[in-house]
């Protein structure tokens, strides 16, 4: 093993990956390849458990390494001491109830429980096993304690478990995972800056149904809602997504709430916001709905080939809705807004967004001018970061990625300290 302090060290970053003992260990294989063909240097690190699922001899393969889950392994190494030294993230995926429960408890009776003793860097937990497990009391409280002392364990995903189950418990898909991974080395903290925090994003665009098959509706992907939950959840928060009409996976680390129309994604994330530390509404709420929607789908020959006017109505205002609701509470809460704006001939985007500022109330608004391969439906954003206390913040055009994370560093310069 080459240590740090060694003439020749490599330069990629070094990442622990352990395995715990569950089905999808298997899909750690997956996770083990994405990591190191985007550039990690990684040493698998399985429990004992998990070598009845996938053998020593599938990891040693697929990582070019020796694989051991003993601590007598190469004991003039110290690698029970030196994995956990050496690394710059140490991720877990499964993270099963038993290995969360003896992470909590600071046991140290293999090598990966060792490892996690002596990490030093940012610890990532993708948990993964069934409902009733997830939701037990134990496992609650074993979680609220690695996440107090800093580790960043992410929400699992609802979905198909062993057998015919379904519901919360399903490992995040390893690509999701992978990514988490390579936004916290990029930041390059050990301490999440968001951990013990509860973060509400909404994402996506609202359908106001006119009769079962037309709507309206507008452009929002939901990729800016999702960069930002899933940056979130790298940062060590817990997160709801309120997602509305959106065809994207689902960030690691977030439980996904999903809505149709404005008042669904009302009364989610007015529910969600309960208690939440930080509210994002990243989403594009519809500012008018049908007063009336058709029960059955409008027909040509029911309007003569000329369609009547739709009479419309406004829809809640959520973001002033919080606002408000944080007011009586008297809460610290902090809420964000987002202002998608075009501009015209007598007043400007900018001007647009102080004057929404103003009127919402909220700690930060996010304007960003759509078009021109921006905002609605692309992969870059630009935007400038608006403060309730006069702070101004210009982020040049960029990845969506790269947006969250500035937005979050924002969000960040508010919380206390």
């Amino acid at each position: 093993m080459t240590h740090r302090d060694d003439p020749v060290v490599d330069a990629r970053p070094f990442v622990v990956l352990g395995v715990g003992g569950g089905i999808a260990a298997y899909k750690a294989a997956e996770l083990l390849r994405l990591l190191s063909e985007s550039g990690h240097d990684v040493t698998v690190v399985p429990t004992r458990a998990a070598l009845k699922f996938v053998g020593a001899a599938t990891w040693s393969a697929l990582s070019g390494k020796p694989v051991s889950a003993e601590v007598w392994d190469d004991v003039h190494e110290v690698p029970h001491v030196r994995l956990g030294q050496r690394a710059d993230l140490v991720v877990v995926a499964p993270a099963t109830a038993d290995l969360l429960a003896r992470a909590a408890q600071g046991l140290a009776d293999d090598l990966l429980a060792n490892v996690l003793l002596t990490a030093r860097c940012p610890v990532v937990m993708a948990p993964a096993m069934h409902t009733e497990m997830w939701e037990h009391p134990s496992t609650r409280a074993n979680v609220a304690t690695l996440r107090a002392r800093g580790v960043i364990v992410l929400d699992p995903a609802v979905g198909r478990l062993t057998g015919a189950d379904t519901g919360p418990g399903r490992l995040p898909e390893p690509a999701a995972i992978a990514q988490a991974c390579s936004e916290i080395l990029a930041r390059g903290v050990a301490e999440p800056d968001l951990a013990g925090l509860t973060v509400v994003v909404s994402a996506g665009g609202t359908r106001e149904h006119v009769d079962p098959v037309r709507f309206l509706g507008n452009r929002s992907s939901g990729k800016q809602g999702y960069a930002l939950a899933a940056s979130a959840a790298a940062r060590g928060a817990r997160v709801v997504l309120v997602s509305a009409n959106v065809s994207l996976p689902d960030p690691a680390g977030a439980t996904v709430v999903r809505v149709t129309s404005a008042e669904h994604m009302r009364v989610a994330v007015l529910a969600a916001a309960e208690g939440a530390d930080i509210v994002v509404m990243a989403a594009a709420v519809a500012d008018f709905r049908p007063v009336s929607t058709a029960a059955h789908k409008i027909k040509k020959d029911d309007v003569d080939g000329v369609p009547g006017p739709i009479e419309l109505e406004r829809t809640a205002d959520i973001l002033a809705e919080l606002v408000s609701r944080r007011a009586s509470a008297g809460s610290r809460q902090i809420i964000v807004g987002f202002a998608a704006e075009t501009g015209d001939p007598a007043t400007s985007v900018l001007e647009y967004g102080r004057a929404k500022l103003a009127r919402k109330g909220c700690d930060l608004l996010v304007v960003n001018e759509v078009g021109d391969g921006l905002g609605f439906e692309s992969e870059d954003n630009e935007v400038v970061v608006l403060g309730a206390n006069g702070s101004s913040s210009a982020v040049p055009r960029a990845g969506k990625r790269v947006i969250a994370e500035a937005v979050w560093d924002c969000v960040g310069a508010l919380l206390p300290r």
